[in-house]
């Protein structure tokens, strides 16, 4: 258990101090009754003591203003909460042939606007991250269900040189490792959806990429933006960027995932029907203060009680 508030629990040397108040009142008391009265006449006054009964209420008491300070400190206890972990990675070419116009309006804006249509139509409980790979590869938004943050992700990529498709693969593969801990032991159902035109150009290969998605049991889909005659202009001139669709394919299905082409975006939304669910947990703290009032007001309570039935009248 730990304490929301914990500077409140400073009150407690005044119990402490109260708690020791008591019993030297109760020792001087005792000491005073022996000086001043014979042990014999004392069993006449007196025939029946209280003995013990007569520390109950102040005992009770006692306990009632330590459950109050310890209500006022704001206990919580660390209780297990259920955390869905199916785990999807959106990862988008960013590479300029992206900037291709063979797909309407570009490669780069079909992919953004089927990429945010797959992500709204996921489960909401579903986390979902987001991977921008052109040269190199990064994660952009780390695997959150506030999709938001998701969009806005997407709507910010913009385009560099060069394709590695090879570093999307393993750096949503890092995002799904480094967002669950119990990864390691029991991976959680993950997929990753990438958009690209398919043309590897630098960085590790796809036949590594497939070899580490197999390892991590992560499929990976795929979708194929372009066409065989697909171009891009740089320096004035038209550069050919034919889209390898072949590639993307033997990806998706050395991974275990689904091959789509740009045409076929409408598809996308069968694509998570195949992730299953995972429910995993995460440590949380709750309040417990209304728990702790309740003992309190029922030791109270319990010492109205006894005192009233023991001695007539209320601690």
């Amino acid at each position: 258990m730990t304490f929301l508030s914990p500077w409140w629990l400073l009150l407690l040397t005044v119990v402490i101090a109260l708690a020791l108040v008591y019993v030297l009142f109760q020792r001087r008391r005792s000491r005073y009754a022996v000086r001043f009265a014979t042990l014999p006449l004392l069993e006449k006054v007196a025939p029946s003591r209280p003995g013990w009964r007569r520390h109950v209420p102040a005992g009770a008491f006692l306990l009632t203003l330590i459950a109050m300070v310890l209500a006022i400190a704001r206990p919580a206890a660390a209780v297990q909460v259920p955390r869905e972990r199916a785990t999807v990675l959106v990862a988008v070419d960013t590479s300029v042939s992206m900037e291709s116009t063979d797909v309407r309006p570009t490669r780069i804006e079909a992919a953004k606007a089927a990429a945010k249509e797959f992500v709204d139509d996921l489960p909401e409980e579903f986390n979902v991250g987001l991977v921008s790979f052109s040269g190199s590869a990064s994660v952009l938004v780390a695997p959150t269900t506030d999709r938001s943050a998701v969009d806005a992700g997407i709507d910010g990529l913009t385009l560099s040189e060069r394709t590695a498709i090879g570093e999307g693969v393993y750096a949503a593969l890092g995002s799904v490792t480094s967002f669950d801990a119990e990864a390691g032991e029991d991976p959680p159902p993950a997929r990753i959806v990438l958009l690209s035109d398919g043309s590897n150009t630098t960085g590790r290969s796809l036949e590594e990429a497939a070899t580490a998605a197999t390892d991590a049991k992560v499929p990976v889909s795929t979708i194929a933006y372009g066409t065989e005659g697909g171009t891009v202009e740089l320096n004035g001139r038209d550069i050919p960027v034919p889209v390898d669709s072949a590639a993307l394919r033997q990806l998706a299905e050395a991974t275990g995932g689904s091959a789509y082409e740009a045409e076929s975006d409408a598809e996308l939304r069968g694509v998570y029907q195949d992730i299953g669910s995972s429910i995993g947990w995460r440590t949380e703290h709750r309040e417990i203060t209304t728990w702790v009032v309740a003992i309190g007001l029922l030791t109270a309570l319990a010492a109205g009680t006894a005192s009233l039935f023991w001695f007539s009248r209320l601690p």
